[in-house]
């Protein structure tokens, strides 16, 4: 009997139930760990677990997999040992954060916080919007979240141009991204946190940026340098719509929650019922792989994704 933990007692509900073989505990990430410590396998574990309690993963002698319900992995895999396994849930929460995306953007072209501005001032506040047909949409970070959302953009009529850590047909690399920039009305931010991307976006990168252009990030914070976005934002020159932020949550009297032109989210953008069921059911398929011997799906690996 292989032993499992899982984040909550709901999770396996969730999952359609455990594949044969396995049995489940709950750690829900607090100091008390389960009786199985000694013979656990297979962890899934809750978000936000603190680094104290993810440094115990080394006091399991049994663990193989860590199967992550998150895309993220920066702030787990320190705390893997060598030799256990560390696999993402790619492809949970494709739709929720194309969806996301598309939200901000059509709220920004139809000018969507103007009009709730004059709403709650009782003004009458007339004027011409724009529309998501005919733009060039720059997403950087092409896999499966990015490829979702080219999909929900051809819908609009936007012309999609992506870009990836590797160059593959139809997609550019990430070399390529400065000659890209100034083509773009929106450039959309779904690479994840590693060595390489931290800072990607800076006052170089936002100078890159033609006049009057939306910066979206959905990715991480830590992408992009406050102070060069700040100063752009307060020139009045670009926009954003950040769901993410660094640091995260945004403590009370930081400047990003006064700047203007800026659309801001609480990492909202992958926070609905579906993905955490797509999520769990991810991970019961994986669950299965184990059992069977069989090649994991979304491993990471040394270079990270």
């Amino acid at each position: 009997m292989i032993t499992v933990w899982l984040p909550e007692a709901e999770s396996e509900a969730l999952m359609g139930g455990l594949p044969q073989g396995f049995r489940a505990d709950v750690w829900t990430g607090g100091p008390d760990l389960p009786p199985s410590a000694d013979t656990v396998e297979v962890i899934v574990p809750p978000f936000d677990v603190a680094d104290k309690e993810l440094a115990r993963f080394a006091e399991l002698p049994r663990l193989r997999l860590v199967q992550l319900e998150s895309v993220g992995v920066e702030w787990i895999r320190p705390y893997v040992p060598i030799g256990v396994t560390l696999c993402n849930a790619r492809g949970a929460y494709d739709g929720a954060v194309a969806e996301w995306v598309i939200g901000v953007a059509l709220a920004h072209l139809r000018r969507l916080p103007r009009f709730e501005r004059a709403r709650q001032e009782q003004r009458w506040d007339y004027g011409r919007t724009d529309t998501l047909e005919g733009k060039s949409v720059l997403v950087v970070g092409h896999g499966s979240i990015g490829t979702a959302l080219s999909r929900m953009l051809a819908g609009f009529g936007a012309e999609v141009v992506g870009v990836a850590r590797h160059e593959r047909p139809g997609v550019h690399s990430l070399e390529e991204l400065p000659g890209l920039l100034p083509g773009a009305d929106i450039v959309v931010l779904l690479l994840p946190r590693t060595p390489a991307t931290v800072g990607l976006v800076d006052a170089s990168f936002l100078a890159g940026m033609r006049d009057g252009a939306l910066l979206v990030n959905a990715a991480r914070g830590a992408l992009v340098d406050n102070d060069a976005l700040l100063a752009e934002l307060c020139s009045g020159r670009l926009h954003a719509a950040l769901d993410v932020t660094d640091p995260e949550p945004l403590p009370a009297g930081h400047p990003l929650w006064s700047a203007p032109g800026l659309l801001l989210t609480p990492h909202v953008a992958g926070s609905t019922g579906r993905p955490a069921v797509r999520a769990m059911a991810l991970a019961r398929a994986q669950l299965e792989r184990y059992a069977a011997g069989g090649p994991l799906a979304n491993v990471i690996g040394e270079e990270g994704y």
